[in-house]
């Protein structure tokens, strides 16, 4: 099969000179961007060469596996401990429903463990067999590069081999990152949560993003006591403020306990466990304590300064619009870019990558509009912009619909916790250029609005859609009265 590849932003045919590679493509990082990149160029006829560190569910400098973090430490294992969760609060509402149970229920943590590490193990057995059936070459170690055009995989008995490539793609993602605090060596990250051995009784989570949430939504789904620190007034900076709001009022109607503005000075051990100390000087006693304050881009071993590849001031590789670095053979994809670190992003511009370089396609991944969901229970999920950033963004007015009602399945459970949904709409226009909704199934049902934000659809055209009766979603085709408008703040300047 003929290949084209985009050669000094000029696609060409390979040609005698560029035979003397031993791959069109070495990519280090298997992860969802890796392997998408390089099962797509693959596919385009492509000579491609991967390596990834050795397997296992705790990542380290030298540990990782095919699959990545999303397979095997992130989205996939945290969202099976969510639907385990998510049971305690079911069988609560069952009750109302008709279901006597009377005896005490038990819930065994190690059972879901085995069973969660099963499913990583088995994908990522599926992710090896999509590189072998696509024709990739596969290399167990750690790689770097050493050239603009040569990669060097260190093997687990240490044997280093090197490889030439015409194309070197640098996918290998993020890891959680510490604190400088004292104690931090006493604590653990996300990925020794998905791990641990026994389920604690008490935990303390420092941070505000989607991890800390999650994983406090989790934990308190198990029954475990749960102290949330973060350093804002609310979680999830950057999320619209309401919705942050709704979803710090539901995790401290479940049972987590909220501290804002707060963050840990150190941690010390004790008899009774690990003393977390707060900048208030207030003492919290947790068997776990989580760090979830942020990832930084893996980059250190990569040996970039040695061959000129530019990072930014996190660490993280910068890139064109084509995921291009600075160095024209060499390209950058995932969260190693730190551009929208999200798994579907990172899979977005692998194939973005595979069609600029060898489809013949130049494509730049388009970040506008791109859904995700913040997996709480009940769960948060947006699209296109918020609130406050389409006041920012606006040259006119905001139209901003919103519905809070008690979800059908709450009149009978008698939970108290009300479903929000909110729509935000160019007065101009008329166009939705954000919603979002926090209650339950709201990943499902924002994925379908998804489609229509990103083709542009009117207000018009979402009141003239019929709703599916009844269900929470047909809510987002009624909302027919504005809740308010808002104009941008006008300056002197």
């Amino acid at each position: 099969m003929a290949r084209k590849m985009l050669i000094d932003g000029e696609l060409s045919q390979p040609n005698g000179e560029e035979g003397h590679y031993d791959f069109d493509l070495f990519v280090i990082g298997a992860g969802s961007g890796g392997v998408r990149a390089s099962r797509f160029s693959a596919n385009y006829g492509a000579k491609v060469g991967i390596c990834e560190l050795p397997f296992d569910p705790v990542s380290s400098e030298v540990l990782g596996g095919v699959g990545g973090t999303c397979v095997l430490r992130g989205c996939v294992p945290k969202k099976i401990l969510v639907y385990g969760a998510s049971f305690r609060g079911e069988l609560e509402d069952a009750k109302n429903y008709g279901w006597e149970l009377n005896e005490k229920i038990d819930f065994n943590w190690k059972k879901l463990l085995h069973k969660k590490t099963e499913e990583i193990v088995r994908l990522n057995g599926i992710y090896k067999r999509l590189l072998t059936n696509a024709g990739v070459k596969m290399y167990e170690g750690e790689g770097k590069i050493v050239g603009p055009n040569e990669v060097e995989v260190t093997q687990l008995d240490g044997t280093k081999l090197s490889y030439t490539a015409k194309h070197i793609l640098i996918a290998t993602g993020s890891r959680a990152q510490r604190p400088a605090i004292p104690g931090q060596e006493l604590a653990i990250t996300s990925d020794e949560a998905l791990s641990l051995e026994e389920l604690p009784k008490r935990v303390v989570i420092l941070g505000g993003g989607y991890i800390a949430v999650e994983f406090a939504s989790i934990w308190n789904g198990m029954g475990v006591a749960v102290d949330l620190c973060f350093r804002k007034e609310l979680p999830l900076r950057g999320f619209d403020d309401e919705m942050r709001a709704v979803v710090a009022r539901n995790l401290e109607a479940r049972g987590v306990n909220l501290h804002p503005r707060t963050t840990l000075s150190e941690l010390t051990k004790t008899g009774d466990g690990i003393k977390a100390i707060t900048d208030h000087g207030e003492e919290l006693i947790a068997d776990v304590v989580m760090l979830a304050t942020g990832r930084a881009p893996n980059t250190k071993r990569l040996n970039l300064a040695a061959v000129g590849v530019e990072l930014d001031q996190t660490g993280a590789v910068k890139v064109d619009e084509y995921s291009r670095t600075n160095i024209p053979s060499i390209w950058a994809v995932g969260d190693v870019t730190n551009r929208m670190n999200l798994t579907p992003v990172a899979l977005m511009e692998g194939t973005c990558f595979a069609k600029t370089v060898f489809g013949g396609q130049p494509s730049k991944p388009d970040f506008k509009d791109v859904p995700c969901a913040v997996f709480s229970i009940p769960a948060l999920s947006v699209v296109g912009l918020s609130e406050e950033q389409a006041i920012e963004q606006a040259n006119g007015d905001i139209l901003v619909f919103t519905s809070t009602f008690n979800p059908m399945k709450n009149t009978i459970s008698g939970r108290q916790e009300k479903t929000i949904m909110k729509l935000v709409v160019d007065a101009e226009t008329d166009k939705v250029i954000g919603a979002s909704m926090c209650g339950p199934d709201s990943p499902e049902i924002i994925q379908g609005i998804a489609i229509a934000v990103k083709c542009g659809a009117t207000k018009a055209q979402f009141d003239s859609t019929v709703g599916i009766h009844p269900s929470a979603a047909e809510e987002f085709v009624t909302m027919r009265s504005v809740s308010r408008r808002v104009s941008k703040p006008k300056t002197n300047l």
